[in-house]
């Protein structure tokens, strides 16, 4: 694997380090989208209350917790239906509006020999945490150095980008292979 691919690989796991860090700071959070990007990464959150930059020191202590917690980033792939029922019950509103895109995307899909695509979803389970990701990631949690990551700064993000839909909160970081 390149250093390149590797160091998107991180960055994506950390994405999902810092949704769990919010989901313990604020259970109710409806997640958006986290991927990562040039630079580092982001997610997106629907969250009670609005963030000011003093969070993010305590979503970065929160996150260096779940790295020693050494958690696996273990990857499923479960039947389209039963992906959203589970995020429905988890009341992850945007989680099942994706899955119900996936869902069109998939319907009567051919594979090259002409057998229709079976209907799956690719989530990833770390400890009691699930989303809705195509991967891939990391082994662990306790493969990010917790010196070598940032949560940088808060900024809006409109719901797939479009105005017409919720603003939601989108926090940026990044992480690196070691500190320097």
């Amino acid at each position: 694997m390149d250093k390149e691919n590797k160091l998107s690989i991180l960055r994506h796991s950390t994405a999902h380090l810092l949704a769990v860090a919010v989901l313990r700071m604020f259970p109710e959070a409806k997640l958006g989208i986290g991927p990562a990007i040039e630079d580092g990464f982001y997610y997106d959150f629907d969250l009670p209350r609005t963030l000011i930059p003093e969070d993010l020191p305590i979503l970065e202590d929160k996150m260096r917790a779940i790295i020693k917690e050494n958690y696996a980033f273990e990857k499923q792939e479960i039947d389209a239906k039963k992906a959203a029922e589970l995020f429905k019950k988890a009341k992850q509103t945007y989680k099942v509006e994706l899955i119900k895109d996936i869902q069109k995307t998939l319907e009567g899909t051919k594979s090259l020999q002409g057998d229709l695509v079976p209907n799956k979803i690719t989530i990833y389970k770390t400890g009691s945490f699930v989303d809705l990701c195509a991967g891939p990631h990391l082994d662990s949690t306790g493969e990010i150095k917790a010196d070598a990551l940032k949560l940088l700064k808060i900024a809006g993000a409109y719901w797939r980008g479009d105005e017409k839909n919720k603003m939601l909160q989108r926090i940026y970081g990044t992480a690196f292979e070691n500190k320097d």
